[in-house]
């Protein structure tokens, strides 16, 4: 297996879909440039929202019309074991280090990425597993595209 790595950076200016950019500035407010429609996005402990490019790929397989971004994550991730990423867990990606702290609630806004409008399909209560998951920034740094990601520690 080649090693984990950044597949995409998106933000947008508020709500989804979130659009790829070839790199940016993460401090610990997320982002620069990064909007959230919703107080409730966003903060400290939910600085970045990251999820995994072999999640959205299995649910596009299962007939969801998911893509990157579309989702709201801000960094799209490849490679990494996703189970073992819970919250506790430390990333370096690239230079900038990322503690995760919560699963991403799905909420309405996000409901276009699945069949039925059903965003349930990625609540960690009911499908352990396949939630995304926030972080918070430990280390600010720039990140591009593809750069690694690796796990520093776990909980």
């Amino acid at each position: 297996m080649s090693p984990a790595r950044v597949v995409s950076i998106n933000r947008s200016a508020g709500g989804v879909p979130k659009l790829a950019i070839p790199e940016a500035t993460i401090t610990r407010d997320g982002l620069l440039s990064d909007a959230h429609v919703y107080y409730r996005h966003g903060g400290p402990d939910k600085a970045v929202c990251l999820y995994a490019l072999e999640r959205i790929q299995a649910l596009q397989q299962e007939g969801h019309p998911i893509a990157i971004g579309t989702t709201g994550e801000n960094l799209t991730v490849e490679g990494l074991d996703w189970d073992a990423v819970v919250p506790g867990v430390r990333l370096a990606v690239g230079s900038v280090e990322l503690e995760c702290t919560d699963w991403a609630q799905p909420c309405a806004t996000i409901a276009g990425s699945f069949r039925d409008k059903r965003s349930g399909r990625i609540a960690h209560k009911t499908h352990p597993g396949w939630s995304r998951i926030y972080a918070r920034v430990i280390v600010e740094g720039a990140v591009q595209t593809g750069a690694p990601v690796r796990v520093i520690s776990m909980p």
